[in-house]
């Protein structure tokens, strides 16, 4: 409907009621646009607040066709039906947490789930004012920034660390329990994408004396860490990793710039890295001496015992799962600091016989790879138990053989098989093998 023309077959009376209602249709427009967009803002404003806040319950998603989904955020979350945490242990100096293993999928650690082990927590380090000195048997000593080091061409690889007191739990007859995940027992242990300089490059900008064969890593925590590595790892495979997972390295792991030691042990690869000093012999410093030793039986200690031998750990089926009778697949983790998993056994007898695993690719040098078995369980006991052997041709040892080796006293790299027992009904706890 339109206004009336104000020509000269209308009266006075009805151009005005005419005009009243005009008014009266442009109000009550006004009124319902402003509505629909008093309702689009709270909405828009109730959508915004769902990427602040976890999804709907499962009941409320019966039918999601129906319901208006999350708008985009600035961070992406899990699903409220996925809630993988890390079981953290506060009675350790500074404290650990461990990665949930048994939760995983590939090889690739979510950061954070990364596993973290500190020695005098986690320092605040503002990127702008961070440097790194490279000194001692150098022709030139030089401190970069994080820029400089960016500014060199980036390297990436894919590789784990392990805490080389990972599966010490696993390994003592005074601490072992039944009630024990994959977590528990092994979480000391993650696997990223590491991106960063090689310091190989860094070696060569500042130029290493001949005659420097060991070089000092000292990190920015209050436990001033600070670790001996022969300069030919330097030369080999070493980095200063600034990123991981196609991020900056979180401040548990080292933010913002770590070393790297691909294969090596946790302990040795120094985060939050400040200083590197070259020289001709080891500094022989705390953590290396009265830590990450081993002593053995004849009185001597085992010292920069740094690569991690070959492991292995079933992670299905693990404490507390319950099986029931009929086809599973047997799943886990195999890995080795030597190079890459060559081939990987299951045992479902206590180790009196063996069968080969299958390999889930991809099979990368010093990095965890997936393995699985088909297995019938038959509803009565057994004894599961996996080994690994690297391309070198190691074989993860049995308890009895690593005690043999090297005494009940030691304490790092304990590598030993591990062991699940399969109760009479499907539920499987923790055994320690041997």
């Amino acid at each position: 409907m339109t206004a009336l023309p104000p020509d000269s077959s209308t009266s006075a009376d009805e151009r005005a009621e005419a005009a009243a209602q005009l008014v009266s249709r442009r109000t009550l427009l006004a009124g319902a646009v402003g509505a629909v967009g008093a309702t689009l803002v709270n909405n828009a404003s109730a959508l915004l607040a769902q990427t602040r806040s976890p999804l709907p319950s499962p009941t409320a998603l019966d039918d999601p066709g129906k319901v208006q989904g999350r708008i985009p955020s600035e961070l992406g979350e899990r699903s409220p039906f996925e809630h993988p945490r890390r079981r953290v242990n506060r009675a350790a100096p500074s404290g650990e947490s461990e990665s949930p293993l048994q939760d995983l999928y590939g090889t690739i650690t979510p950061a954070d789930l990364h596993f973290e082990r500190h020695h005098g927590g986690v320092p605040v380090i503002d990127p702008a004012r961070y440097t790194l000195l490279i000194h001692g048997m150098v022709e030139r000593p030089f401190k970069f920034t994080l820029s400089d080091l960016k500014r060199f061409p980036a390297v990436s690889r894919v590789c784990f660390i392990e805490c080389s007191g990972n599966g010490y739990r696993g390994f003592q007859q005074n601490v072992m329990k039944r009630e024990a995940t994959p977590s528990w027992i092994d979480g000391l242990l993650s696997t990223s994408e590491w991106t960063g300089v090689a310091l190989a490059t860094l070696f060569r900008e500042v130029g290493v004396k001949p005659g420097a064969k060991w070089f000092l890593a000292e990190g920015s925590d209050a436990a001033h860490m600070t670790r001996s590595i022969p300069v030919d790892k330097a030369f080999d495979d070493a980095m200063i990793a600034y990123a991981q997972n196609g991020e900056a390295i979180r401040p548990e792991q080292g933010y913002p710039a770590r070393l790297l030691l691909p294969g090596w042990e946790g302990n040795a690869q120094v985060k939050w890295l400040k200083r590197i000093e070259l020289a001709e012999k080891p500094f022989m410093t705390r953590e290396e001496t009265s830590k990450y030793t081993d002593p053995l039986a004849n009185g001597t200690a085992r010292m920069f015992s740094f690569v991690m031998d070959a492991k292995s750990l079933i992670t299905f089926p693990a404490y507390p799962n319950t099986l029931g009778r009929g086809w599973c697949v047997i799943t886990g983790l195999a890995w080795s600091g030597r190079g890459k998993i060559a081939h990987v056994e299951v045992s479902t007898d206590g180790g009196t016989t063996w069968q080969s695993a299958e390999l889930q690719p991809p099979i990368l040098s010093k990095c965890t790879t997936h393995f699985r078995h088909l297995w019938k369980y038959d509803g009565g006991e057994a004894a599961l138990m996996s080994r690994a052997i690297d391309e070198t041709g190691y074989v993860q040892p049995t308890r009895a053989q690593l005690v043999a080796a090297r005494g009940a006293g030691t304490f790092y790299h304990m590598n030993n098989i591990r062991g699940w027992k399969v109760e009479r009904g499907g539920k499987v706890f923790f055994h320690m093998e041997g």
